[in-house]
C-alpha cells in the first residue's frame, strides 16, 4: 500500500516505499541497478523498484534474470496491500471527522490545497478531503494525478516480481505488513503530518516532468539522480519525518537482511528504489552489521 506513493518525497513508502506508485515512465528498455552480498553461505540481492510503470517500460536484463532464478525467496515491502486488508484501519486511523482539514491549515495552506486539488484534478474536489487526517489526504492528493493517467499498481515492477516467483514455486514475504505502514504514518505528529501535506502540495505542483525525471534516473541506474530527486529534499527539509521514512526503515530492513545472512540460501529483496540511495540507504546500513554490498554490472 503506502510502498506506493508517487511523488518523489515519498520514496521512503514509494522509491519510497506500498500504498501507491511511481508512475509517468516512457517506453524505453530498463536497466535499474543491482547489488549483491555474499558470505560464506548466503547470498542476497538487492533490487530498487518502482510500484508503478506503464506497461510497455522494459526492465528486465541477464543480469536481473539470473538472479532471480537463483533465488530461493523473495521479499517485497508488503504482500498483503489489498483493500480488504487496508480500507477498515485506513478508514479507522485516517478520519477525523469533526476536525475539518482546512481547520488545521491557515490561509496560504488552504490556498495552495485548493490549487493542488485542481491541478490533480481530485474527484470531489477539497470537500473530498475535509473529513481526512493530514496523512491520508496527503496520500489521496499525490495518488490522484496518477489515477487521471490512468496508471494502476498491478503494473508495478514488485507485482511483477512477486508473480514470477509464485509461478516459480518459490515463497514471497513481506518486510513489513500493511498495518505497519499505516500505523507509521498515522502516529506522525499532526504538524509532521502537516509538513507532509504541504510536500504533495509542492509535487503535485512540479508535474509530471518530475517524475520523468526520477523514473528515467531508475530505467538507467543512476543512483545518485535517485537520492537527489528522491530523498534529499525531505532530508534538508523535514530530518524528522526523513528518519521516521527513510532511514528507521532502513534500518530494520538493514538487520533483517543481516539475520538472514547468517542463515544458507539465496534471497532477492526488492525494495522502493530510493530506500537504496543516498548516505542512509540500505547499503549504509548493512555496513554497520559488517556487510559489503557490491553493484552486479550491466
Amino acid at each position: 500500500m503506502f510502498q506506493r506513493l508517487p511523488l518523489r518525497r515519498w520514496t521512503a513508502i514509494v522509491l519510497c516505499a506500498p500504498l501507491f506508485a511511481l508512475a509517468l515512465a516512457s517506453s524505453a528498455i530498463a536497466h535499474p541497478a543491482l547489488w549483491v552480498a555474499k558470505n560464506e553461505h548466503a547470498t542476497v540481492y538487492l533490487f530498487g523498484t518502482v510500484h508503478l510503470l506503464p506497461s510497455e517500460t522494459d526492465w528486465s536484463s541477464p543480469q536481473l534474470d539470473k538472479a532471480l532464478e537463483q533465488s530461493q525467496r523473495l521479499s517485497i515491502e508488503l504482500v498483503d496491500d489489498d483493500a480488504a486488508t487496508m480500507q477498515p484501519l485506513v478508514l479507522k486511523l485516517g478520519l477525523d471527522t469533526a476536525h475539518p482539514l482546512s481547520s488545521k491549515l491557515d490561509p496560504a495552506d488552504q490556498e495552495k490545497l485548493k490549487q493542488a486539488v485542481t491541478t490533480a484534478q481530485l474527484p470531489g474536489g477539497v470537500n473530498s478531503l475535509q473529513p481526512m487526517r493530514p496523512w491520508l489526504a496527503a496520500l489521496t492528493l499525490a495518488i490522484a494525478p496518477l489515477v487521471q493517467a490512468g496508471m494502476s499498481p498491478d503494473l508495478g515492477v514488485d507485482k511483477l516480481l512477486k508473480q514470477r516467483m509464485q509461478e516459480a514455486g518459490k515463497p514471497v514475504d513481506g518486510l513489513e505488513t500493511a498495518a505497519q505502514q499505516i500505523h507509521m504514518l498515522a502516529s506522525l505528529s499532526e504538524p509532521m503530518q502537516l509538513d507532509l501535506l504541504r510536500q504533495t502540495f509542492t509535487d503535485v505542483a512540479d508535474g509530471p516532468d518530475k517524475l520523468r525525471e526520477l523514473i528515467a534516473a531508475w530505467k538507467n541506474g543512476n543512483v545518485a539522480m535517485i537520492a537527489r530527486l528522491a530523498d534529499n529534499d525531505l532530508r534538508q527539509e523535514s530530518p524528522a519525518l526523513y528518519q521516521r521514512l527513510i532511514v528507521d526503515r532502513n534500518k530494520a530492513w538493514a538487520k533483517t537482511i543481516a539475520q538472514r545472512m547468517q542463515q544458507p540460501g539465496i534471497s532477492f529483496i526488492a525494495v522502493g528504489a530510493g530506500h537504496l540511495a543516498g548516505p542512509d540507504s540500505v547499503q549504509v546500513q548493512l555496513q554497520a552489521h559488517g556487510i559489503t554490498v557490491e553493484p552486479v554490472r550491466h
